[in-house]
C-alpha cells in the first residue's frame, strides 16, 4: 500500500517594507518548488518600517494572487517556530551578491540549530533584480525618482502615500540587512 506524502511547505520570510519585483521574482520560482509557500511578513526589531506591517501584509495578498499556493502571514516571534507551526520543510531565502552571504550564512546556521528539522534555501534572483532592495527603492521614491518600475503597481501607489506623509525618512536608509531569526 502507497503511503500518502505530506505536502512540501516553505516560508519565505522578509520584512518586504517595500515588496520589490526582486522579491516577487523569488516567489515565482519558489512557488513552483513547494506545494505551498508561505510568505510571513514581519516586523524588524531594529528597522522602523515606513509601511504599517497590515497594509504590507495587504499589499503582498494582492500581488501573489497569481500564484495560488502562496500565502502571506504575519510573522511575530521567532522564524523556526512560525515554520513549525506550518509544517514547514524550508525556509527560502533571497541572495543578491556576496555582501548579502555572510549574513544569511549565519541566520541560516541559528535557524538550522534552533530548528534542525527545517532546511534553508537560498534562490538567486533573475540578473535584472540582482541590485534590488527595499532599502534603495525607499531612498529612491524620497529623493523624488522613478521607483515604479522597481515594484509593482499598487505596492508604488502605496509607496508614493507615505513617503509624501514623511518628509523625513530617518532611520529608512541603510538599514542592516531583514532579520530572518
Amino acid at each position: 500500500m502507497a503511503t500518502q506524502k505530506s505536502p512540501s511547505i516553505a516560508v519565505y520570510p522578509g520584512s518586504f517594507d517595500p515588496i520589490t519585483l526582486g522579491h516577487l521574482d523569488i516567489i515565482r520560482r519558489a512557488h513552483r518548488l513547494f506545494d505551498r509557500l508561505v510568505v510571513a511578513v514581519a516586523n524588524p526589531l531594529r528597522k522602523s518600517p515606513l509601511i504599517p506591517l497590515d497594509h504590507r501584509v495587504a499589499l503582498i495578498q494582492e500581488v501573489v494572487q497569481p500564484f495560488p499556493n502562496v500565502t502571506v502571514e504575519k510573522l511575530e516571534g521567532l522564524l523556526v517556530d512560525f515554520a513549525r507551526a506550518h509544517r514547514a520543510v524550508a525556509i527560502v531565502r533571497g541572495l543578491r551578491a556576496v555582501s548579502d552571504f555572510e549574513y544569511e550564512f549565519k541566520m541560516a546556521w541559528m535557524n538550522r540549530r534552533l530548528c534542525p528539522e527545517v532546511e534553508t534555501l537560498f534562490l538567486i534572483p533573475s540578473e535584472e533584480y540582482a541590485f534590488l532592495s527595499s532599502s534603495l527603492v525607499k531612498e529612491i521614491a524620497f529623493l523624488g525618482g522613478d521607483f515604479e518600475s522597481l515594484v509593482p503597481p499598487p505596492v508604488a501607489r502605496a509607496l508614493r502615500t507615505y513617503v509624501s506623509q514623511h518628509k523625513d525618512p530617518g532611520e529608512t536608509f541603510h538599514e542592516p540587512p531583514e532579520s530572518g531569526l
